[in-house]
C-alpha cells in the first residue's frame, strides 16, 4: 500500500490528501518562511551566530527552522516588525553585540538605549535629512509645511518622533521653535524623551563640532525654524 510521507516530520499517511491537510510545527515554519517578522528573526539568528559566535559559515533557513531558539528569534522578530526602528539591521547588530540575553531582546529600554546610541553617533547630515523627512511626512498628513512641525504638532506625535529618534537633538536644541517645544511639555514627558535629548552630551557635541553646527544654524535659517 503507497504511502505519503512529511518531507518535514517523516509522519505516513496512506492518502495524500490527508498529507496535503496535515500540518506539524516544521511544515507550519517552513510555510511561514515568507513573513516579515520571520524573515527579520531569521537575519538575526544568522547575525547571531556571525557575531557573538563567530561562525563564518551563513545559516540555512533550515537551520533555523529546527533551532530550539526559532521561537525567541521568532518573538524577536516580532519586535522589530512591530516598532519599525530605524536601520533595523543595525539594531539587530546592536542586539547582538549588547550581551543581552535573548529573553531580553524585547525589551524596551535596551531599543530606547539603540536610539540614543544611533542619533548621539551618526552624522550630523544624516540626523538633518531624516529630521526634515520626518517633518514632511507630518506636514503631507496635516495639511501644513514642514517649517510648521515644531508649532503644531501634537505633544504625543513630537514625544513619539522624538523617543524613535526621528527628530534629532541637533534640529530640536537648536531652533526656536524646537526649544519652544520642549518648553510646552511637562516633566514626565521630558523624561520619557531623555534617552534621546541628553543636554549635557548634546552641549558638549555641539561645543566641540562648530562645524557641523554651523550647517545646522544654516538650515535653521533658511528653513525659518
Amino acid at each position: 500500500m503507497e504511502q505519503y510521507t512529511c518531507a518535514h516530520c517523516q509522519s505516513k499517511f496512506s492518502k495524500e490528501r490527508t498529507l496535503f491537510v496535515h500540518m506539524c510545527e516544521q511544515k507550519r515554519r517552513h510555510l511561514a518562511k515568507g513573513e516579515k517578522h520571520v524573515q527579520m528573526g531569521f537575519i538575526a539568528f544568522d547575525k547571531f551566530f556571525k557575531l557573538a559566535q563567530k561562525s563564518e559559515k551563513p545559516k540555512t533557513y533550515e537551520e533555523f527552522a529546527r533551532s530550539p531558539y526559532y521561537t525567541a528569534f521568532i518573538k524577536f522578530g516580532s519586535f522589530i516588525h512591530n516598532v519599525n526602528p530605524m536601520y533595523p539591521e543595525k539594531f539587530i547588530d546592536y542586539v547582538v553585540t549588547s550581551g543581552v540575553k535573548i529573553d531580553h531582546w524585547c525589551k524596551e529600554k535596551l531599543y530606547y538605549d539603540y536610539v540614543g546610541h544611533l542619533v548621539k553617533n551618526e552624522s550630523v547630515e544624516t540626523a538633518l535629512q531624516r529630521s526634515i523627512s520626518t517633518m514632511v511626512d507630518w506636514a503631507d498628513s496635516n495639511s501644513s509645511v514642514w517649517n510648521h512641525y515644531f508649532h503644531y504638532v501634537s505633544p504625543y506625535r513630537a514625544i513619539y518622533d522624538i523617543k524613535d529618534g526621528k527628530i534629532s537633538p541637533w534640529l530640536l536644541l537648536n531652533s526656536n521653535s524646537g526649544k519652544e517645544l520642549l518648553n510646552q511639555l511637562t516633566d514626565d514627558e521630558l523624561s520619557n524623551i531623555s534617552h534621546a535629548i541628553d543636554p549635557n552630551f548634546w552641549v558638549s557635541r555641539f561645543r566641540s563640532n562648530e562645524d557641523d553646527l554651523d550647517l545646522v544654524r544654516q538650515v535653521i535659517k533658511k528653513g525659518n525654524l
